[in-house]
């Protein structure tokens, strides 16, 4: 099959680096890649919402299947602008359509949809311009701490957690009177604090069945400690220890599957990853978010850890055979640390020469690349988030320490990595 995998970050290199082991890949082309994904197949330089280009791209070399990597060209509609195209609508394209990409792009519909639904989510209300005034004395009589939300896609940062009543009162504000997130933030949805520990869960569905992925946690805060600023993730571990079979099961029977029905019964069509961002409380599963693909940087230690072909399960998804597939996943433990640019999340310099990616390759551990372009015969940084290192192990512990190990082998100006990850696992 020839195939072009949508995307240029971390997330993709991962999938690009496992689908170059199918069996049924003929041929592999990423736009717009990395310098990462140009080890695996052929960059294209497209942007993943430029879908007029990237369907003419795909019948030029007439593409079999488009898998999509980022949330932005879902919500926007792609697999719908292949659908309705009839010299497209042949091509099969993992994904949601838009109407079901709005689980992850209105938290609104979310939350409207668990709660029509019954999947166990955080108490919450609703507010826009109009409204404005009765979300101020809403939040005047919410209990500590509260989680503001804006409704659509603020690239990683339209959650706040507020622990006191003034700030909540100035993010409000700021959200809604003075555009902070732009018009992501015209809606804002004000919620209850849940106290417990995340955990990311993966369903690949096609519509009708479904299969579970392995679980991963990851940590979002820039600091050791989890402390700092939101990332968009330092580091990811899978499997998370706490997640036996009893809170799976729950997890499943509760919130999986009513999902999928829901989707079924709202007549939303979905071929592809349900990304469940959860949390713990007391042992009891609640839907934090959703996300409809894969997550970063939880890909890069949940997809090295499926045994099955890549590519035949999603090939499988699209034609709603699902139900003929059992996931062989491999029982090591995997642990991805994140090598960011110094001042990240914030201000931070590109550009920078990156040595070392050839040295400190050791067994039992992959490098991924985020944010890295090819410039000459060197690799320099193109973004926040750089590049990662995935390792494996028997226990978190020894696979943080090897990726850890392997980083400390890698320099570019700026570099900075948690040596934390998987912490209170160990």
């Amino acid at each position: 099959m020839k195939i072009l995998l949508v995307g240029g970050g971390g997330r993709e290199h991962a999938l690009a680096w496992k689908i170059r082991h199918s069996h049924l890949c003929e041929q592999l082309f990423i736009a717009p890649g990395n310098a990462g994904t140009d080890l695996c197949g052929e960059n294209v330089d497209i942007k993943a919402t430029e879908f007029d280009k990237l369907a003419d791209f795909c019948l030029e070399k007439e593409i079999d299947i488009v898998i999509v990597g980022p949330e932005e060209p879902l919500v926007k509609g792609i697999y719908d602008f292949f659908k309705k195209k009839s010299s497209t609508e042949h091509i099969h394209v993992i994904g949601p359509s838009k109407d079901a990409a709005q689980l992850e792009g209105s938290k609104a519909f979310a939350k409207e949809f668990m709660h029509r639904y019954n999947i166990p989510t955080a108490t919450y209300k609703e507010f826009t311009l109009s409204n404005y005034e009765e979300g101020v004395e809403y939040i005047r009589n919410h209990p500590l701490p509260v989680v503001l939300k804006a409704d659509g896609l603020a690239a990683g940062k339209g959650v706040i957690i507020c622990t006191n009543r003034l700030e909540a009162l100035a993010e409000f504000e700021l959200i809604i009177q003075r555009a902070k997130f732009g018009e992501a933030g015209k809606r804002v949805v004000v919620e209850q604090f849940l106290e417990g520990i995340e955990i990311s869960v993966f369903a690949l569905t096609d519509g009708i069945n479904y299969v579970l992925l392995p679980n991963a946690k990851d940590y979002k805060r820039v600091g050791v400690g989890d402390t700092g600023p939101n990332t968009g993730g330092m580091g990811a571990v899978s499997p998370v220890p706490f997640a036996d079979d009893v809170f799976m099961e729950k997890v499943k029977t509760r919130i999986v599957e009513p999902t999928v029905t829901g989707l079924k019964k709202d007549k939303l069509e979905y071929k592809g990853i349900i990304f469940f961002g959860l949390i713990s409380v007391k042992d009891e599963p609640y839907v934090i978010e959703y996300n409809c693909r894969f997550g970063d940087p939880e890909t890069e230690v949940v997809v090295p850890r499926i045994k099955n072909d890549l590519v035949e399960l999603l090939v499988a998804t699209s034609q709603q055979r699902l139900n003929e597939i059992k996931i062989e996943i491999d029982e090591q433990t995997a642990v991805t640390v994140v090598a960011v640019s110094g001042g990240y999340p914030d201000g931070y310099q590109t550009g920078k020469v990156i040595e070392g990616l050839d040295d400190s390759i050791i067994e039992g551990s992959i490098i991924f690349h985020s944010g890295t372009q090819k410039v000459d015969d060197k690799v320099v940084t193109a973004g926040g988030r750089v590049l990662t290192v995935t390792s494996f192990g028997d226990t978190i512990r020894e696979a943080a320490e090897q990726s850890t190990y392997m980083l400390e082998q890698i320099y570019f100006d700026g570099i900075y990595f948690r040596e934390d990850i998987g912490y209170e696992f160990k």
